[in-house]
């Protein structure tokens, strides 16, 4: 589910869509940021971001978001709404941003992409079996919703996208993948036992196992460096109003996207602990390299803010620390293998109200 960014759901990935959409409604245009030591002059590192120096954009101008890492830290793959396209489709470049390639299929809409440790294969969600048009935008006549593509199947392609392969073939929602760093495991969303759970399989699409059960959404997952833990994102309704409006909702192929929360649990999905209680839209969590921490994105301390940064939290949710002050929007924060590198993507130094691009930086401790 996307649009334009300046917020967040990705259903993670999906969320990106909304995300930036939600972001997006912000009146006024782009707040300029102070530059800090970028040697082309533009307006992409602030003094007050101390773990990030050595700031910059690797894309320019439209909707470019959810960059994530190849295994030997020499590539990224995002996905975009560029070159007239109406909704995104998946590219990957060098982490300096050259060499684009568009590695789906061009149909449909994309989301949740990743590459395969070995390089070799990439892996994200599409809509273009269903129909090679864009999928109609929710209705958000009755509030703010994400989308949750019921057409959304996970594939795997190589790396420049030929030889396309289908993983997913049960009906419903099937998005938000992410791999275990040994590339044998994918964890992913679906929803294909009637709510919105997280599920892993092997790399060729067997062996499906569900991890959570508890009604309401838990998505955007990511495993830690050593495959042992998960971190992802949910929403428990527990009222009945609540349990029955998302239950509505759902029915249609939409959620709310006001209140996450951050849990972790065992690769197996045992031991599960709820690690943020902060009542905000907090989404796109990943462990910092020691695997001590999360880093994430959120619009703490108001649900209704616009206004999304990068925080940092300990496990058992202590020492919570803001990493960006843009007043616009950053999320989707994913460290490089060797975790000298953050990329993510922000509306700063945006050329045009609603621009939202991938940026890189050198990570401090």
């Amino acid at each position: 589910m996307k649009t334009k960014v300046l917020f967040p759901l990705v259903a993670a990935c999906t969320a990106l869509a909304a995300a930036l959409s939600f972001a997006q409604d912000k009146p006024g245009g782009e707040r300029p940021v102070a530059n800090v030591g970028s040697d082309d002059g533009s307006a992409v590192e602030r003094a007050d971001e101390k773990h990030l120096r050595n700031v910059r954009q690797l894309t320019s101008g439209g909707e470019n978001a959810e960059a994530y890492f190849s295994g030997d830290g020499r590539r990224l793959i995002f996905q975009s709404k560029r070159d007239g396209r109406q909704c995104d489709q998946i590219y990957t470049m060098l982490t300096d941003g050259s060499d684009l390639r568009m590695v789906s299929t061009g149909g449909g809409t994309t989301t949740c992409s990743y590459i395969f440790p070995s390089g070799k294969r990439v892996l994200f969600s599409s809509t273009h079996l269903a129909s090679p048009e864009c999928p109609p935008r929710p209705d958000r006549s009755r509030g703010y919703v994400w989308a949750v593509y019921p057409s959304f199947d996970i594939f795997t392609a190589r790396a420049d996208g030929k030889d396309l392969k289908r993983l997913t073939r049960a009906p419903g929602y099937d998005a938000e993948a992410t791999m275990s760093a040994d590339g044998k495991k994918i964890v992913f969303t679906s929803t294909r036992d009637g709510d919105l759970d997280i599920y892993t399989m092997d790399a060729d699409g067997k062996n499906v196992r569900r991890l959570t059960s508890e009604l309401g959404y838990d998505g955007g997952p990511f495993f830690s460096r050593d495959g042992r833990q998960i971190v992802y994102r949910a929403h428990h309704p527990k009222t009945p109003e609540q349990i029955d409006r998302y239950k509505k909702l759902l029915a249609e192929n939409v959620i709310e996207p006001n209140t996450f929360e951050l849990w972790v649990m065992d690769a197996d999905g045992k031991n599960k602990k709820q690690v943020t209680n902060l009542g905000v839209a907090s989404f796109a969590p990943y462990f910092t390299p020691d695997g001590r921490r999360i880093i994430f994105a959120s619009n703490y301390p108001s649900r209704r803010s616009r206004n999304f940064d990068l925080y940092v939290v300990n496990l058992d949710g202590t020492n919570l620390e803001r990493v960006t002050y843009n007043e616009t929007f950053d999320g989707f924060p994913m460290f490089s293998p060797d975790g000298k590198k953050l990329v993510f993507a922000s509306n700063r130094n945006a050329a045009r109200e609603g621009d939202t691009n991938v940026f890189i930086a050198d990570w401090v401790e």
